[in-house]
């Protein structure tokens, strides 16, 4: 809005030519998405607690040592994503160039998962159904958005359907009509896998934030002919302003921790990771950095797994790979300190950020 509003008076006031500049707009939306954050946080939290949207940790459900490990997070306010997706939406909506169809897409996207997160929580917290939507329910809306995505993206005709290979130079696979459903598979994993990371105090959105930071360099390059012809990456035009989107997401994450680090005093629930492992998700498809996703997302990629070795292990052998999964609970099982699993996870993301962003010249 404001790139609309200030830039066309670059003419009369030079000052106004830095709204042109996809790094200022990115920093801006950066730190106008944590100022909502931060100054909205107390209010939500406020109003979370009088309508006793609370965590429940049910005990029927979760093994004992478990329960007992989580127990004192009963009655935390809950569904804290709608803050999340406030301060992204408000940070794109005032810096982001809106007639950008990326960042058209990635927020729309987003905001798309967020309803199908809200009506999860909405369910669960507030009409007291314990399983909220139906595990069907909410497969059937991720790969309903990746069928419209990939549908769009594979008809256009500036859009190639060739997925990047890390690591090789001009070297990438064309999946042809299959992009589309390579679409739904990267899009249903990255939000559901962000989703079961979301277990302890800050982990799952810390992690979000240092892929956000990786994600905004790697659509800043990616837009940029220059610099995507001397690191050999495929120059995808106007992709540069996903850094602005990615900005708004890095902004409301670190907002947000302010308020969910150990001890958190809110979660986001499925409204927050459900949409922030979509946005993810659709970022990496857009500046087709699809397969660097499961790099970058190392961590989330690995809670998956555990998730699905464990049950598929259990199913075949009736044998459990961990002790409990996903993969955080095991290592407190393990005898970790909770803040000691939420820190050294995000030491390793961090450093799987790093790697990622050194992708690009390591090719």
């Amino acid at each position: 809005m404001l790139y609309h509003l200030l830039y066309p008076l670059e003419s009369v006031i030079s000052f106004f030519n830095i709204f042109k500049y996809i790094t200022f707009r990115a920093a801006m939306a950066t730190v106008t998405a944590f100022f909502i954050s931060i100054v909205l946080g107390p209010l939500v939290i406020r109003l979370l607690r009088r309508f006793h949207i609370g965590q429940n940790v049910r005990k029927e459900d979760d093994s004992r040592q478990l329960y007992e490990l989580h127990s004192k997070k009963q009655g935390t306010p809950t569904m804290g994503g709608v803050l999340i997706l406030l301060a992204i939406t408000l940070s794109t909506l005032l810096w982001a160039d809106l007639h950008n169809r990326y960042v058209i897409l990635a927020l729309m996207g987003t905001l798309y998962l967020g309803v199908a997160g809200f009506l999860d929580d909405y369910l669960k917290y507030i009409r007291k159904c314990s399983k909220g939507l139906t595990a069907s329910t909410k497969i059937i809306s991720q790969v309903l958005l990746g069928l419209i995505l990939g549908a769009i993206l594979f008809l256009d005709p500036e859009y190639s359907t060739q997925v990047d290979v890390p690591f090789l130079k001009n070297v990438s696979l064309n999946l042809g009509i299959f992009y589309i459903l390579f679409v739904i598979l990267v899009i249903a994993g990255s939000s559901n896998a962000v989703n079961l990371t979301d277990g302890l105090d800050g982990l799952a959105v810390g992690i979000v934030v240092m892929v956000a930071i990786a994600f905004s360099v790697i659509s800043y390059v990616s837009g940029n002919i220059k610099f995507s012809q001397y690191l050999f990456i495929p120059y995808i035009p106007r992709s540069g302003e996903l850094a602005v989107f990615c900005g708004s997401i890095l902004g409301a994450g670190l907002g947000f921790l302010w308020f969910n680090c150990y001890p958190a005093l809110i979660f986001m629930g499925d409204v927050g990771s459900l949409s922030l492992g979509g946005a993810l998700g659709i970022v990496a498809i857009l500046i087709k950095k699809e397969l660097l996703l499961l790099l970058v997302g190392g961590i989330f990629v690995l809670e998956a797994l555990s998730v699905i070795l464990q049950v598929a292990s259990f199913k075949l052998t009736k044998k459990r790979i961990f002790k409990i999964a996903p993969l955080h609970h095991h290592f407190q099982f393990q005898g970790w300190q909770e803040n000691q699993v939420i820190v050294r996870f995000w030491i390793i993301a961090s450093l799987l950020a790093l790697l990622t962003i050194i992708t690009l010249k390591i090719r």
